[in-house]
């Protein structure tokens, strides 16, 4: 296909504006693929993403449109819309050209929608505004359309209005890409330089890149290499996505398409490397993506010792094709051998337990997350915290400064209220507000209000609360800002005398009598009883301030006497008395993983 007949494209939006419908309708609308195999959500391609309904992972595939006589090759890279996934939609972006902005005609713009705006502006793509939805009973397509024009910039004569349910402006939009979204830019003639945006593993074809050709072309006949790794390679096969891997002889300048590349070892290719011929090729790589910035920390252990290597190799071929997982051995005395790993956020961490579940087969305990604190010792050493265990002793701390995130949150006027009575209570402040709508004294205006929180308040139910005090109105964005002074300790839990070190939990000063009083309570109610008392303790320091004590089961040892002498009823008591006394001294108490998620559910 010539360059100037090619399209690279992505689709971004806020969740569930109807992205990955779009994407069914534009494959249909291309005959992309047969009508019989057309399913609801088909680039979806991940159990965990058909049962939660949101796209986890960027999926590519190619298309084929007609204008004017004239065939043009549609390169399209279907991206999530959780603040969580951002990475992933930068990433689709950086091997694009522009990309469609869809606008749910009901909701209008979002949080999540500027914030992919601001992604795409940063990258100098086209965008094409989409309203769609047009179809609802309650969609107001000119509103909507009148916020577009007057929050980012558009010209009226630029928004498309579409249903991507029924179909109505699928044709348009595919009219639009081909006239606005400019052709690649790239030396056919210049060695190979492909970007490799995405990598997974197969166990048959090895590690498959999927590769975005800026300069040259892929041919299966010449050896590659990856330049930063400097690792040699021979293609097994190249293709394109269609969306499933359909292979081909080539791939050429501006094409999408990817690479099996047959090596085995998963930490030899990653995203953001350059591909190019192993003779004569390019003296500079491409520049790549920005590391990602895990925000939430926590621990990941098996249940059983034995599959510790099998969790090792799991996380490996994850983070192959998940960029922003980063993960590290650690030990615990309570859990034994595990991993320390970092996620960009709750959904993140949750997504990432339930694909090694699933995938690997494996059983897990994930402890509580937290995030990275920057301390400075007294000896003047900065070091870096993300797990409590980790926290030097108080007399050694000079200082310690938490993570702050910048908030944005659009919600209907009548609920800015409710939304700063959160953001206080989470130690958070007030920046400003601006009203989306013309009609700002209108109750059913929508606001985006910008606020600043402490990212550990954040972490748990800050959600959930959020959609609750709206009644599912509001929508959430949040950026990483700067750390900043906190008055924190680590709150310690000792279960019959022994502490624990995965339940440890770092918390502000002031919150640590009445969190602590939660926390043993709740463990109160989900530790198992034995046959002796155990004590559950939360202390900070040295300081004990809080204690709870789950009661011993009593065997009825006098079962059996009926009757007879009162003596023999005394003696039988006191052996048991005896028995119990030494039982502590050598009594196990296991934590059962509820245990562990007791920490999360410390604001109940």
């Amino acid at each position: 296909m010539e360059l100037n007949r090619i399209r690279n494209f992505s689709i971004i939006a806020h969740i569930d504006h109807g992205k990955s419908t779009l994407a069914d309708r534009m494959l249909e609308a291309t005959d992309a693929i047969d009508v019989r195999a057309m399913q609801n959500q088909l680039l979806d391609q991940m159990e965990l993403e058909r049962e939660k309904g949101i796209t986890i992972k960027a999926q590519a595939v190619r298309m084929g449109h007609t204008v004017d006589g004239q065939p043009y090759q549609l390169n399209l890279i279907d991206t999530p819309g959780h603040v969580d996934f951002s990475y992933e939609v930068s990433r689709a972006l950086a091997a694009c050209e522009g990309a469609i902005l869809v606008v749910d005609a009901a909701q209008g713009i979002q949080a999540q929608t500027l914030a992919n705006v601001y992604l795409a502006m940063e990258l100098d793509l086209t965008l094409i505004p989409v309203v769609n939805k047009i179809d609802l009973p309650v969609a107001e397509p000119e509103r909507v359309a009148q916020q577009l024009i007057d929050i980012i910039g558009f010209d009226p004569d630029q928004i498309l209005f579409a249903s991507a349910k029924s179909g109505d402006g699928v044709n348009e939009i595919l009219d639009a890409i081909v006239e606005h979204i400019p052709p690649p830019a790239g030396d056919p003639r210049a060695p190979l330089r492909a970007l490799v945006f995405d990598a997974k593993y197969d166990p048959y074809k090895g590690v498959l890149v999927y590769v975005r050709v800026v300069d040259g072309r892929i041919d299966g006949r010449r050896p590659l290499r990856l330049m930063q790794q400097q690792r040699r390679f021979e293609p097994l096969e190249l293709g394109t996505f269609r969306p499933q891997l359909s292979p081909l002889g080539a791939l050429e300048t501006g094409e999408v398409g990817y690479v099996a590349t047959g090596l085995k070892g998963v930490n030899e290719s990653r995203v953001g490397e350059t591909v190019t011929v192993d003779r004569a090729g390019a003296e500079e790589p491409l520049p790549g993506y920005r590391p990602a910035k895990p925000m939430v920390f926590a621990g990941v252990y098996p249940t059983d010792a034995e599959a510790y290597r099998r969790l090792r190799e799991a996380l490996e071929r994850l983070s192959l094709n998940d960029a922003a997982l980063q993960w590290q051995p650690e030990s615990s005395t309570a859990l034994g051998f595990g991993f320390r790993c970092g996620f960009l956020g709750l959904l993140h961490m949750e997504i990432i337990q339930e694909r090694l579940e699933r995938e690997f087969g494996l059983e897990l305990i994930t402890t509580a997350p937290s995030v990275e604190y920057e301390v400075t010792r007294t000896d003047g050493s900065e070091v870096l915290v993300d797990s409590p265990s980790e926290l030097p002793p108080p007399n050694e701390i000079s200082e310690i400064r938490e993570p702050w995130v910048s908030l944005s949150v659009t919600v209907p006027a009548r609920y800015l209220g409710a939304v700063m009575g959160l953001i206080e209570e989470r130690r958070g402040e007030y920046r400003k507000h601006e009203y989306l709508d013309h009609a700002a004294d209108d109750g059913d205006s929508r606001v985006l209000a910008e606020y600043a929180a402490p990212l550990s308040e954040i972490l748990v139910d800050f959600y959930d609360q959020l959609k609750a005090r709206t009644q599912g109105y509001a929508s959430l964005d949040y950026h990483f800002e700067d750390h900043r002074p906190a008055r924190v300790a680590r709150l310690d839990v000792l279960v019959n005398g022994d502490p624990v070190d995965a339940l440890s939990a770092i918390i502000p000063r002031e919150d640590a009598a009445a969190k602590g009083r939660q926390l043993t309570s709740a463990l109160r109610e989900l530790i198992p009883r034995q046959l002796f008392d155990v004590p559950i303790q939360a202390a900070i320091g040295g300081r004990i301030v809080a204690r709870e004590t789950v009661r011993a089961q009593r065997k009825n040892v006098l079962a059996k006497c009926y009757g007879g002498d009162v003596t023999r009823k005394r003696k039988l008591l006191e052996q048991q008395k005896a028995g119990k006394k030494r039982m502590k001294m050598v009594g196990q108490v296991q934590v059962p993983q509820e245990a562990f998620m007791a920490v999360l559910r410390l604001r109940d």
